[in-house]
């Protein structure tokens, strides 16, 4: 009786380790300035994902195809020193966790309770992206070790890149089944701005050829048209009859190259989707479908916007982990986020953080196969 209760409970103990996931952590490299790098590698039923506190990196996530093949979906690089090559020219930020702000602000400027702030214009001199010239993708984050994988804390102190207050941020990366989850959660001491994201480059194929040919589905029925410098022009135009309307399964490749001023001003899509729901309540964000692999990638989040970017900016000079060089269209990004430029729009939903307030996001990236 006993034993059979031992074994039962073993059992019992096995399969709840295996569905939230395994942990190890492991050296990866150390920086220019003598700190050091750690990865952390978090397996589970149908999924394995490493993460590394350089910029709190997806590294490689490793998922089936429909014959049960492994492959890694996402790009970058073998090792630390392509990371930190890459970020000194033209930033892929692959994989990594971007902010303060997430994506575009016009000019680098906006105002706080009638005063002007000033982030550094690192987008072609123009606008600000991504956080500035040093944003969350060029530090080292500490991580440690949650059940079924890895928490990523960062204390960006007052005026950092030009943003006020002490923020602080934790990054929660977690595997289960065949899913990963990014969990985001930030305070600050002083009123800000904060758009965290994920910025990891899928190709469901495992990093071969374009993206062309996969299936794209994002439930929204509007999008933000840009200007010129890609800064959203604050209209929230209807999906219907254009190039962006993906409300049904539609292979990505059909319409990029149709005569679109929009299309063209960005080199294919590079757009922010506003998703139907509210903010706050867990929605599907987009869905991916690869047909020579058979991979499904599914995105749901809280948050009201997804970017959709197809690898516009690659040029085959990026040597990634086989070093073969990812060309233009060679993956694409899905970033759950608040719009574009917030802070610049009052008819978008506030990005602005309050001392005393903790704000949460969640996001899920879910794998699965579908047959020929």
């Amino acid at each position: 009786m006993t034993t059979r209760w031992l074994q039962v409970m073993l059992l019992s103990m096995t399969t709840v380790i295996a569905a939230q996931g395994s942990v190890t952590k492991a050296h990866f490299g150390t920086t220019p300035d003598g700190k050091n790098v750690d990865i952390y590698t978090l397996k589970a039923e149908g999924i394995e994902a490493r993460i590394m506190t350089y910029g709190a990196r997806v590294v490689s996530i490793e998922t089936p195809d429909r014959n049960g093949k492994m492959a890694d979906v996402v790009l970058g690089y073998h090792g630390l020193d392509g990371y930190l090559e890459d970020g000194k020219g033209s930033n892929t930020y692959f994989g990594a966790i971007v902010g303060r702000y997430g994506n575009r602000i016009a000019h680098g400027q906006f105002r706080i309770g009638g005063k002007t702030y000033q982030v550094p214009k690192n987008d072609h001199g123009i606008n600000a992206l991504h956080g500035g010239t040093v944003g969350f993708d060029k530090l080292v984050w500490q991580g440690k070790e949650i059940p079924g994988g890895v928490e990523m804390t960062l204390v960006s102190p007052d005026d950092d890149q030009g943003f006020p207050g002490t923020l602080t941020a934790h990054v929660r990366y977690t595997v289960h089944h065949d899913a990963l989850r990014i969990d985001y959660s930030v305070s600050s001491d002083k009123p800000t701005v904060v758009n965290l994201t994920n910025h990891s480059y899928f190709n469901l194929a495992g990093d071969q050829g374009t993206i062309l040919d996969e299936e794209l589905m994002i439930p929204a029925d509007q999008f933000t048209p840009v200007d010129s410098g890609l800064i959203p022009t604050g209209v929230l135009a209807p999906v219907e009859g254009t190039p962006f309307d993906f409300r049904k399964p539609t292979v990505i490749g059909s319409r990029i190259h149709d005569d679109n001023a929009q299309l063209k001003i960005a080199g294919g899509y590079d757009f922010n989707w506003v998703l139907r729901g509210k903010t706050g309540e867990m929605k599907t964000a987009a869905r991916v479908y690869d047909p020579t692999s058979g991979r499904v990638l599914t995105v749901t989040t809280t948050e009201p916007g997804v970017q959709f970017y197809t690898g516009n900016f690659l040029n085959g000079s990026k040597y990634g982990k086989d070093q073969q060089g990812y060309p233009k269209n060679g993956a694409l990004c899905l970033e759950t986020q608040h719009f574009p430029d917030s802070p610049n729009h009052a008819n978008f939903p506030s990005t602005e953080l309050k001392p005393g307030i903790t704000k949460h996001s969640t996001t899920t990236f879910t794998f699965s196969t579908r047959a020929k």
